[in-house]
């Protein structure tokens, strides 16, 4: 570990840019990597150079901007606008046009962009256009000709990088993972410390105080810097702010507050900082670790069904007819402290994946975690996915105080079928979560009936269209009129008509819910004896309770 003793590099001497032309097509995708940045199409090729960004309101034309990046905001690609966006960058010589798939088939508008002489690159649907933003700047400037202090720092050298932070911020600089485990330190001359910083930087570890949760907290919920005053005389005031990738979050940057104080600049400084250090963190987790990144990220792209088995057997290095089965893991309720929670979970499925199997993958998108586990297909094949399961809830409730839900889908018997795979081992977990009864662990044959209801509701309305029928009409009297018509309706068949159960289960009287029954099937014209309008009514009342 450095000393902190060691001297302070020169960080207002630094040594040429490696790209004294500006940034290339290739770099910046090298330096954002997959999770951020993917190439479509690029009929130029990779070293075209990039220029500045420039966001795009598809109801105005395209201003000229020779080599720019075009970020088409609130267009789709599989839309007009969007591909005359595209020929319009193409004319105005940009380098490159940014969109999201948002799930569409980008075929077309990576022809329009190959015909227009423009790359086609795609953001991630989930990350806010801003931090994209924030991100491609960071790559484009900050790593650009040295006109900053950040020009040309290596990326993922985080002891370089936290001395020109707190060259820039004006304190001591911290940067942490998300754990709190210390990544890097500022050492620059005369920048005052105090007890909390010293033990930071002996264990790599924040020290636990009382009020770390609280603090932690505050950093990662907030949508900028956070000043902390800490009343303690032996402890120096602090200013931190959370690291992310778009939704993502990659870590912190404290900055100590002490003699003399940060000026007024400082907050503006240490949040252009965190665009900069969130660069470095994409690219340092996968340079610690490039395998096992590459991997990670070709299992989501396989689990989101955007490559083809054949494709993702190459990848991740599995024979494209492995039988395999996907299992979902999500937190049982909102953690205190969002980020950390993840992370640990990771890190413990992904042991247990190890464990498992050799070719076991674990990883996370969409705010799950997921594994795929090669499985053979003998008959306990699928209970020895759930004691899998069981292993991980059981460790990461003792081991990180986290209750999970876990959701086990049908076993894929070639790579091809992981996506379908996948969606079911959603659907379970969406069946848990909507349950309070629910068990911690399920396959889809423990909540087929609930998975069955939501395909049903995710296909949509009948074909046809139909004026509104008695349980439509229902709802709205109980919404009117605040009545409890469709919730009595409900448990009287949901007990096969029988009036002394459900009146139980509503805790009335079974005369007053005779009652309500007779007066339902008045008021709205229903037939109760008919076994269709039984059937259909049920059906569509239990849809409701599930989508409401």
């Amino acid at each position: 570990m450095p000393s902190t003793e060691d001297p302070a590099p020169q960080v207002t001497d630094l040594p040429p840019s490696d790209e004294p032309g500006g940034t290339t097509l290739r770099r910046l995708r090298e330096r954002l990597g997959p999770l951020v940045l993917q190439v479509e199409c690029a009929p130029q090729g990779e070293d075209v150079l990039i220029g500045r960004q420039v966001i795009h309101d598809l109801c105005e034309p395209v201003p000229a901007q020779a080599d720019g990046v075009l970020l088409v905001v609130g267009g789709s690609p599989d839309r007009e606008d969007c591909r005359e966006a595209i020929r319009q960058a193409g004319a105005a010589r940009y380098s490159a046009v940014v969109v999201k798939a948002r799930g569409t088939d980008l075929a077309a508008a990576a022809g329009v962009a190959e015909a227009a002489g423009v790359a086609l690159l795609v953001a991630p649907d989930d990350m806010p256009w801003r931090h994209f933003d924030a991100l491609v700047t960071a790559a484009t400037s900050a790593f650009g000709p040295a006109q900053d202090t950040y020009s040309s720092i290596g990326i993922g050298d985080l002891f370089p990088l936290a001395n020109a932070i707190a060259y820039q911020v004006g304190g001591a600089i911290t940067i942490e993972d998300p754990l709190g485990h210390v990544l890097a330190y500022s050492n620059l001359p005369h920048q005052e410390i105090d007890e909390i910083r010293r033990q930071g930087i002996l264990g790599r570890q924040t020290p636990d105080r009382p009020t770390n949760l609280d603090e932690y907290q505050r950093v990662i919920r907030a949508e900028g810097p956070v000043r902390f005053l800490i009343p303690d005389t032996e402890h120096i005031n602090r200013l931190a702010v959370a690291v992310r990738a778009g939704p993502q979050l990659l870590g912190l940057l404290w900055a100590l507050d002490g003699t003399p104080a940060l000026g007024e600049g400082a907050e503006a400084a240490l949040e252009e900082a965190a665009k900069v250090t969130a660069l470095h963190l994409l690219r340092a987790r996968s340079h610690r670790d490039p395998d096992r990144w590459n991997r990670g990220e070709a299992l989501v792209s396989l689990l989101d069904g955007a490559v083809s088995g054949s494709t993702a057997a190459a990848q991740l290095g599995i024979p494209a007819d492995t039988s395999t089965t996907v299992v979902a893991i999500a937190q049982a309720a909102p953690e205190e402290m969002p980020g950390l929670g993840g992370a640990r979970i990771v890190d413990l499925v992904s042991l247990y994946c190890e464990a498992w199997h050799p070719q076991a993958l674990c990883t996370t998108t969409g705010g799950l975690v997921y594994a795929l586990l090669p499985t053979r297909t003998d008959p306990g094949a699928e209970r020895r996915v759930v004691k899998f399961a069981e292993n991980v809830v059981t460790t990461v409730q003792r081991s990180a105080g986290l209750a999970l839900q876990v959701g086990i889908g049908v076993a894929a018997a070639r790579l091809d079928d992981v996506p379908a795979g996948r969606r079911t081992a959603d659907r379970v977990l969406r069946a848990l979560a909507g349950d309070p009864q629910a068990p911690t662990i399920a396959t889809v044959s423990d909540v087929r009936s609930r998975v069955t209801l939501m395909e049903l509701t995710e296909r949509g309305a009948p074909s046809v269209d139909l004026p509104a029928g008695p349980v439509q009409r229902i709802i709205e009297h109980d919404a009117q009129h605040s009545t409890t018509y469709a919730q009595s309706l409900l448990a009287y068949l949901d007990a096969f008509g029988e009036a002394i159960p459900a009146a139980g289960r509503l805790a009335v009287h079974e005369n007053t819910l005779r009652y309500r029954i007779r007066r339902i099937q008045e008021l709205f014209d229903l037939d109760l004896d008919d076994p269709d309008t039984r059937l259909v009514v049920w059906l569509q009342l239990r849809l409701h309770q599930i989508t409401s």
